[in-house]
């Protein structure tokens, strides 16, 4: 497949269309704001807006239908990453029709490729009911009467997702929801955007304790251990290493006669000559912090970096590099 590559600003110039009988007052949402990849269509009213730093959103590839009393797809795109909901109303005298043809030429302009569309009946009768049902309800999203916008004229539905790719290589996905005016309401926009990233990891701690460190010791001469932390590119403990650093004061303290090599790991980011000094003075750091704060002879403390010779997992991609950017334990 061609690699498409965004360009934002022709995202935000071609969505906008001149508006002639624009929608009173301002958005009905606080802090919401329109996504930088992707303009509303003039005129329009934002009226729901969500954004999660990562999550999976499952976008519309096939008709709905039900199955066992339950909704499914024949065909649905799964996608991870930073994901975008935002609903907006657009006025009566504007036709689903020309709504979706701009974000359409707008998401074509920026060098996305539509992967499926469907419009009306086309759509299946139960498109209109799985949007609602697991998307514009699902945690509240949309309410009041702004809800019915998006709900009346689902039964003539126009629908889209594109993909293409950003200017750092990951993919974007873009799905656009379009409901013409009915029953009396404005019509109704739905947008789903979901910005591949790697997921941010290190959000939870996992500190083994003094017995789990002495027994991995005791089986194979050595611990591998998570917890101690340091800004990037830097040599100093930070404060959140305490957990960590308790315990492995604690395995020193109940065996008198355990000495230790603190040995530095990194992952390959940076020259080979750089992780290993950065290592070494991360492994010195460590030594240093357990004689000073915790009272350890530094006579039973080596201190040695390998910088990222000695990997536990790939550094292809960053979860491989972050497990192997460690410190370990090894029994002298």
């Amino acid at each position: 497949m061609r690699v498409h590559r965004l360009s934002a600003l022709a995202l935000c110039a071609a969505v906008a269309v001149p508006a002639h009988a624009q929608l009173k007052g301002g958005d009905a949402v606080r802090n919401g704001k329109d996504h930088p990849l992707l303009s509303r269509f003039e005129g329009s009213k934002m009226v729901a807006y969500d954004q999660r730093q990562y999550d999976e959103a499952t976008l519309v590839t096939g008709k709905p239908y039900y199955k066992n009393n339950e909704m499914v797809l024949d065909s649905a795109l799964k996608a991870e990453g930073r994901y975008t909901r935002i609903a907006y109303v657009y006025d009566k005298d504007r036709s689903s029709l020309e709504v979706l043809r701009n974000y359409q030429a707008a998401l074509e302009k920026a060098g996305l490729k539509t992967v499926y569309s469907c419009a009306l009946q086309a759509c299946g009768p139960n498109l209109d009911s799985y949007m609602l049902r697991t998307h514009l309800d699902k945690d509240g999203f949309i309410q009041g009467g702004y809800r019915n916008s998006l709900y009346s004229g689902g039964s003539e539905p126009r629908y889209l997702v594109a993909k293409g790719t950003q200017a750092d290589g990951s993919a974007v996905h873009v799905a656009v929801y379009v409901v013409p005016p009915a029953r009396g309401d404005f019509g109704g926009v739905f947008l789903q955007v979901v910005e591949g990233k790697p997921m941010e990891t290190g959000k939870v701690a996992a500190t083994l304790n003094a017995g789990d460190m002495a027994r991995s010791i005791a089986a194979e001469g050595k611990v591998a251990v998570y917890g101690v932390h340091f800004d990037t590119g830097k040599t100093a403990v930070k404060p959140e290493s305490k957990e960590a650093l308790a315990e492995m004061a604690k395995l020193l303290q109940q065996d008198r006669n355990l000495k230790v090599h603190i040995v530095g790991h990194t992952d390959n980011q940076g020259s080979p000559a750089h992780n290993m000094d950065l290592s070494q003075k991360r492994a010195e750091s460590v030594a240093r912090t357990l004689a000073a704060d915790y009272g350890i002879d530094a006579k039973r403390l080596g201190a040695k970096g390998v910088g990222s010779y000695a990997p536990v997992a790939s550094n292809d991609a960053e979860p491989g590099r972050e497990k192997n950017r460690r410190v370990e334990l090894v029994k002298q």
